[in-house]
């Protein structure tokens, strides 16, 4: 039993020391910079729309690089979020909005539209991943599916600062830990769990920005 936890830590251990020195200086600054944009989405900072913009960038070339189109074409759709992002976060998204008003306030979303996104989700899944599952070589398909549609949609909440966007990254996460674990990506799965627990760290600080925006005006 002791033989075989050890054995299993092993190998964790020693993945993730391949995967460090595997990684490329480009790669790694890739890392360094999305692992800035969550600190900074965190904290409602705006600039964490620049560190996501240049660490997709990076991403894209390095998927290019690796033949990975599909990849990259995403990098594509997340750098145009980056762009939104600034500009809704900027308060110049809504009505009014400005720059030095504070911006945008985080929001939360109705069942209804909840339902809505995950019924959108639910169909794109499906479609895309009967697709390539059909056409393709693709792993796992259904649940690499999943993890693109969701993230796109739980970024789209983020720029819009829907508070609920925590809750679907959590989930996306941790399907994310289980699906790199299956292809051998040891470092990658590492750094979504490291993710997980700053997923928690965000919703509680967004929670109380909201509470604190939405509480009655005292006169």
């Amino acid at each position: 039993m002791n033989d075989t936890g050890n054995s299993a830590d092993s190998n964790l251990l020693a993945g993730l020391t391949d995967g460090l020195a595997a990684m490329s200086g480009w790669e790694a600054a890739g890392v360094v910079l999305a692992f800035a944009y969550l600190v900074l989405a965190i904290r409602q900072n705006i600039w964490c729309w620049a560190a996501a913009a240049v660490s997709e960038i990076i991403f894209m070339f390095i998927m290019i690089e690796a033949k990975l189109y599909m990849e990259s074409a995403l990098r594509v759709f997340y750098l145009g979020m980056a762009a939104y992002g600034w500009y809704s976060w900027s308060g110049r998204g809504r009505p009014g909005g400005s720059k030095d008003d504070g911006g945008l306030p985080v929001s939360v979303w109705p069942w209804r539209k909840h339902v809505i996104a995950l019924a959108a989700i639910f169909l794109l899944v499906v479609v895309s991943g009967y697709t390539l599952s059909q056409f393709t070589d693709a792993a796992l398909p259904y649940w690499d599916s999943f993890t693109t549609w969701a993230a796109m949609i739980a970024t789209w909440m983020v720029a819009r600062k829907v508070l609920e966007n925590w809750f679907y990254w959590f989930v996306i996460d941790a399907v994310s830990v289980w699906l790199y674990l299956e292809r051998g990506l040891q470092l990658t799965a590492f750094l979504y769990a490291v993710y997980l627990v700053m997923i928690v760290i965000g919703y509680r600080q967004w929670r109380s920005r909201y509470l604190t925006e939405t509480a009655p005006q005292v006169a």
